[in-house]
């Protein structure tokens, strides 16, 4: 005996769980299956389409990649944190400022940082865009 899933509270069926949300009249499917800005396409290689908003794809939730890495971040706040290079890479300028002037919370706040920078993903950079790696 089969039992039906319901649907979730916000009453999407069982199937669209854990995909993005979009609408179907700004957005578009790539072969790949990921879903794309429908602005943002264009001619790319070998018969792809290249996204001009997101160079680095999407990360599971359909959010941009940034250009920058968090594992350089990580490493730039642990080795320079004092003089707030991690944060000056990643976009955060007044944060990068605070470190700066405060030399890094005496070294105590650029270590938990880029150990932060360095474990936990979802970091983004100034732009909103998750950091990659």
């Amino acid at each position: 005996m089969s039992h039906q899933i319901p649907n979730d509270p916000h009453g999407r069926p069982p199937w669209s769980l854990g995909k993005a949300e979009r609408d179907h009249d700004a957005f578009d499917e790539d072969l790949a299956g990921e879903v794309r800005p429908a602005a943002a396409r264009g001619p790319g290689p070998a018969g792809q389409t290249a996204d001009t908003l997101a160079p680095y794809g999407y990360d599971p939730f359909g959010r941009p990649y940034s250009d920058k890495s968090r594992h350089v971040a990580g490493a730039l706040s642990i080795f320079l944190g004092p003089l707030g290079f991690g944060r000056f890479y990643t976009g955060h300028n007044a944060m990068a400022l605070c470190q700066l002037f405060t030399l890094g919370g005496l070294g105590v706040w650029t270590l938990i940082d880029g150990i932060v920078l360095l474990t936990v993903k979802g970091k983004t950079d100034s732009e909103g865009r998750v950091l990659r790696g």
